[in-house]
């Protein structure tokens, strides 16, 4: 490498240094977890506008949770876990942020590069049940299988077990890992009869699915196409009874897309007993466009190997000093590049969001919506349900079947009568309904009143 390149480098890389050391005194604090906090002097320094903090609002009753939402009125909105609609703390800390960067792009971004970051992993790993440096973030949840199974240690005699129930994106990424270390890949069914189905024919029928050559387990916690909910801790519990005896080279991996049971179930993802856990935050989580994450064990990040370059402390520093790199952890693993910082760093405001309604809170509410739903459903003759009733094996998606028409007429139809719902997009494919946060008891029986004129 040319001289004055490297001198130029290193100076770069220390300047970001000197950046994430100071980054607690020139950060600006996250408005969402310190509502009292002033700007600190080196927000000031930097020219940019000091605005007083906005007051928290109150989320203590469901009327007040939906006025956080600029949804559009009139509709019965049962679909938000396609794509959210930012509530206004996740809104305001995303503008306040595009401030920042659109006034002083260079020293907001060198003075936040490593620091910010950190603060969302951080506020992640609170509501994960984990650690910050478990935490790799990412774009969405496509992004996060991909990397995850794009940086196993595969071989060409290992094999990955998956199932017939999983989405495009799951199922493509580990297809593309094992395509290029020559592995295989098998699918079990876990049930047939989802409406009917039981953890312990779910969990059994994985368990007998694993054989010697099996590496990865990979699993959908709620299935998109017909809302079923896997029982995780118990499938976790059934790996790694198959794990005792194994050689650790030959121990079978968790890996969880996890992405609408994330937000929704009172659940330490942590403690759940998988090895890798995917989800966007884009969805039940209520956070920014763009948004990601993966959580992993510690040991098991130390077995895979980055495939984008990472924006972070650790490898960066590695490569500026020629130092070997330490044990791989998340961090490795955090694709690098120039990201959507406003939206990235304002994902702490998502999970305040949760804290202060209350997780046990959120996950009745959603419950009580989506049972109210599926029972209303149940009555009706013209109507088959696909999901399983109760919450034991079902979170917030509800699939369903309408005699005589096609999913996309049922959706259009549907619409017609300002109900926006949404067909599965699975090769045997259901109309969906999914009531969230953002609805009303009311709108639930609106949107049962709008399936019952189908008949």
């Amino acid at each position: 490498m040319p001289t004055d390149r490297r001198r130029f480098l290193v100076t770069a890389g220390l300047s970001l240094a000197a950046g994430a050391s100071s980054a607690a005194r020139e950060s600006i604090p996250r408005r969402s977890f310190d509502a009292s906090a002033s700007r600190p002097r080196g927000a000031a320094a930097r020219g940019l506008s000091v605005e007083p903090l906005a007051a928290e609002p109150d989320l203590s009753t469901w009327d007040a949770v939906r006025a956080q939402f600029d949804l559009a009125r009139g509709y019965v909105q049962l679909s938000q876990f396609y794509l959210v609609s930012h509530p206004r703390p996740v809104r305001e800390e995303v503008d306040r942020i595009r401030r920042e960067l659109d006034a002083q792009p260079f020293l907001t971004v060198e003075h936040g590069l490593f620091d910010r970051p950190r603060r969302v992993r951080e506020a992640a790993a609170v509501y994960l049940g984990g650690r910050p440096e478990e935490v790799a973030l990412t774009t969405n949840t496509t992004t996060g299988l991909a990397i995850v199974y794009n940086g196993l240690p595969l071989k060409a005699a290992d094999e990955i077990l998956t199932t017939t129930h999983d989405h495009y994106s799951h199922l493509e990424s580990l297809r593309l890992a094992a395509e290029r270390a020559h592995a295989s890949v098998r699918k079990v069914t876990l049930y047939d009869d989802s409406a009917a189905a039981s953890e312990d024919e779910i969990v059994e029928r994985l368990r007998r699915a694993i054989r010697p050559a099996t590496r990865v387990v990979g699993v959908t916690w709620v299935h998109s196409c017909t809302g079923v909910k896997l029982p995780i801790r118990r499938i976790g519990q059934a790996i790694a009874e198959a794990n005792r005896g194994r050689a650790e080279a030959d121990k079978v991996l968790l890996i969880v897309d996890g992405v609408h049971g994330f937000g929704v179930e009172d659940e330490a993802v942590a403690g759940m007993g998988c090895d890798f856990f995917s989800a966007g935050t884009h969805k039940w989580i209520l956070g920014p466009r763009g948004t990601g994450l993966v959580w992993g064990r510690a040991s098991a990040w130390a077995l895979t190997r980055p495939t984008i370059p990472a924006f972070e402390q650790p490898p960066y520093f590695a490569w500026m000093t020629g130092q070997p790199q330490g044990p791989v952890s998340a961090s490795w693993l955090t694709p690098g590049g120039f990201q959507a910082y406003e939206h990235q760093w304002a994902l702490p405001a998502a999970f305040d969001f949760h804290r202060r309604i209350g997780r046990t809170r959120i996950a009745e509410r959603i419950h009580a919506l989506n049972d109210q739903c599926k029972e209303g459903l149940a009555t009706m003759p013209h109507v088959t349900l696909k999901t399983p009733r109760g919450s034991r094996l079902s979170a917030g998606i509800i699939c369903f079947e309408v005699k005589g028409l096609k999913p996309e007429e049922v959706v259009a139809r549907l619409l017609e009568k300002r109900v926006v719902a949404s067909a599965s997009p699975y090769l045997v494919s259901y109309p969906r309904l999914a009531p969230s946060l953002v609805n009303t008891p009311q709108e639930v029986d609106t949107a049962l009143a709008a399936v019952r004129s189908l008949a």
